[in-house]
């Protein structure tokens, strides 16, 4: 064994990459959550984070590689299991029935970002953020959308801003809903500018009754605020519950503009 490393530059090491260009993914433990992170080789280049957030029943390396093209433009993309997922999933407390668990975790997720930020900023300084998430996932996005100053730009795919929750009966869970329900609670999000991004075949959040009034109410809201340019759609043919290459394409473009 021999600590002095020869590579062959017509051959060298094998490496995560998009393209042609490599990045590093490392995993970390910040503030208590453990997450996955996807960034440039040199860690002084990082310039933004893209926070990324997965659905229920999932978990953070599900979700490597989808963004990746964000960590070769200098981001770091900071994929954190969701609470009592993953790594954590061993801290979901007894007696919670299906739709209670999504909504623990949504609350327990929310309620630890503002120390996950802070973690990462002193990680590598204080650096723009952008979060997308996924159907769980987007229900946390849209919160901190509305509730930390730090997201500059939020995506929401294949999620609802209902929230109308019969099955979620603990207190404290109710409590949620009614206090960061987008569709009465969207006038907090302008001028953050949002993407909403869903499938016309979801059997899960059908556009009709998700897509269409979350969007309404958002579209109202960021006329109310003067910035309608702020808030987009998008509507993708044929695509059910899944981020399809056409979202997260779109995703990608709509952080890059800034």
């Amino acid at each position: 064994m021999t600590d002095e490393r020869h590579f062959n530059p017509a051959d060298p090491h094998a490496t995560p990459m998009h393209g042609d260009t490599p990045f590093l993914i490392e995993r970390r433990v910040l503030a208590g959550v453990p997450v996955l992170i996807e960034r440039p080789p040199e860690a002084s280049d990082v310039r933004a984070f893209c926070l990324v957030y997965h659905g229920a029943g999932a978990a953070k390396e599900g979700k490597l590689g989808v963004y990746s093209a964000l960590a070769v433009r200098g981001w770091a993309v900071v994929i954190p299991d969701a609470a009592l997922h993953g790594e954590r999933v061993s801290d979901t407390p007894p007696g919670l029935n299906a739709r209670e668990y999504v909504w623990e975790s949504v609350r327990r997720t929310v309620a630890e970002a503002p120390a996950l930020l802070d973690a990462l900023e002193q990680a590598f300084g204080p650096l723009p953020v952008s979060v997308v998430g996924s159907s769980m996932g987007g229900y946390v996005t849209q919160t901190l959308a509305r509730t930390e100053t730090q997201v500059r730009r939020a995506a929401v795919l294949i999620s609802s801003g209902v929230w109308e929750e019969p099955e979620v009966r603990r207190p404290e869970l109710r409590a949620f809903l009614e206090t960061h329900r987008p569709v009465t609670h969207a006038g907090d999000a302008p001028p953050t500018p949002l993407l909403l991004a869903s499938g016309d075949s979801d059997p899960v959040f059908p556009l009709a009754a998700h897509h269409g009034p979350t969007a309404v109410a958002y579209r109202e809201a960021y006329a109310q605020e003067e910035c309608p340019e702020n808030f987009r759609e998008a509507v993708f043919p044929g695509v059910g519950h899944y981020t399809s290459r056409g979202m997260r394409d779109a995703v990608l473009a709509f952080f890059l503009e800034s």
